[in-house]
């Protein structure tokens, strides 16, 4: 929904539109005015606020009329919806404002002149308003209206809240977040580094063994922050093996069927196969007869990608002296299921590409700057009543020293 309440002081409301929003306090629209055809007559100004718009910061400065985006809320939420619910005959309208009752044919008649004037209704639309119920703020009970094609159609209905003296119309989103972030990922069965379980910081990836991105920040990002978090960061892998890359799939099962008996095994073999991906698949080439000829890159083949990862984690799991008859069925079976299961959860997330990353819930998409990085860490642990490490210092860039002649 685009927009956020401000009630009085203790009470917390979050909104936020498209790509973000800000809790404002402004002046609310109301409905005491008769309809008419200038919308600038509709709506006159009073104490409480019904509006949020995207921004990076909160700073009440030059925030647009409540309704600028209520076109774009009931098409995209209602209209679109026509067809897929069955009618619902218009209500009787009485003339109370006591919860369970209807709406005065007043009060009614600006609420439906409001939406269509701001929603851009087709002709020969209808406008259902509900009865009043109990709203979850003073002074507000909750109303919802459905609309109706011409073809007899109707929308799901959607809750607006009105004011209790009938003047004020408002929508907004309400949002739980009583549950810890952090969870939002789990780590749980996945071989991990860093800090223990108790870490305050935990950083979930979703990672794709083929993606040369990935390969990028497991070498870089990874390293610098365990440098600098040590054991206050606990870093944790999950499977998210893309479609375009034709071995991915092979290898996070393969790297899970080591890390299903060795940690160290299994970050070993991510490691190796991060820091080779350019490799797997080819085969080696014997040096050239001539060293002034030029040898051309030797083709790659999906068989001997396969070949390659088996025998890598074969090799491992010798070094961390793991079952082997147990390493070499699970290799055999590939076992899709856990790898799928992860996909599924990233999906859920919102994750369509890697790397990404969950810092104590908070989703970074991509490579960034290590700063960037940093700062998240830092305020998961200022959350987590912990002490960051110092501020981090860029370092300053080489300059060539000047020469003369």
């Amino acid at each position: 929904s685009p927009f956020c309440l401000s009630f009085p002081k203790g009470t917390c409301v979050f909104s936020w539109s498209g790509l973000g929003s800000c809790l404002v306090s402004l002046p609310h629209h109301k409905l005491s005015s008769r309809p008419k055809h200038d919308s600038s007559t509709v709506m006159r100004s009073g104490e409480t606020c019904f509006f949020s718009r995207p921004c990076t910061l909160c700073d009440n400065k030059d925030v647009p009329r409540l309704f600028n985006t209520l076109p774009t809320l009931l098409l995209a939420a209602t209209l679109a919806a026509l067809g897929c619910h069955a009618q619902n005959p218009p209500p009787s309208v009485l003339t109370s404002t006591t919860p369970g009752t209807q709406l005065s044919p007043d009060v009614a008649r600006r609420v439906e002149v409001l939406l269509r004037q701001k929603a851009a209704l087709p002709p020969g639309s209808t406008i259902s308003v509900g009865p009043r119920t109990k709203g979850p703020f003073p002074g507000f009970d909750e109303i919802s209206v459905a609309f109706t094609s011409v073809e007899g159609t109707t929308s799901h209905p959607i809750v607006f809240l009105i004011s209790t003296d009938g003047k004020t119309l408002a929508q907004f989103s309400k949002f739980d977040i009583s549950a810890d972030p952090r969870n939002l990922v789990s780590a749980a069965d996945r071989p991990a580094r860093g800090g223990p379980a108790s870490a305050p910081v935990l950083i979930v990836g979703f990672n794709d063994l083929e993606c040369p991105y990935c390969a990028r920040s497991h070498s870089t990002m990874f390293p610098a922050i365990t440098d600098r978090y040590k054991d206050q960061v606990r870093i944790v892998y999950r499977d998210f093996p893309l479609d375009i890359h034709p071995w991915a799939m092979r290898a996070a099962i393969d790297t899970n069927c080591v890390g299903a008996q060795s940690t160290a095994g299994y970050w070993n073999v991510v490691d190796y196969i991060h820091a080779h991906a350019g490799e797997i698949g080819t085969a080696p080439t014997p040096p050239p007869t001539d060293p002034k000829a030029s040898t051309p890159p030797a083709p790659k083949t999906l068989a001997l990608a396969n070949d390659q990862l088996d025998k890598l984690m074969r090799e491992q799991g010798a070094f961390q002296k793991i079952d082997t008859a147990k390493l070499n069925a699970c290799i055999a079976k590939q076992d899709t299921t856990a790898v799928e299961e992860s996909k599924k959860i990233a999906q859920k997330l919102g994750v369509d590409s890697t790397p990404s990353v969950f810092i104590n819930g908070a989703k970074i998409d991509g490579a960034l700057p290590i700063e960037f990085l940093f700062k998240i860490i830092d305020q998961a642990l200022i959350a987590e009543g912990k002490t960051p490490p110092p501020p981090y210092i860029s370092p300053t860039p080489l300059v060539a020293p000047a020469t003369s002649k």
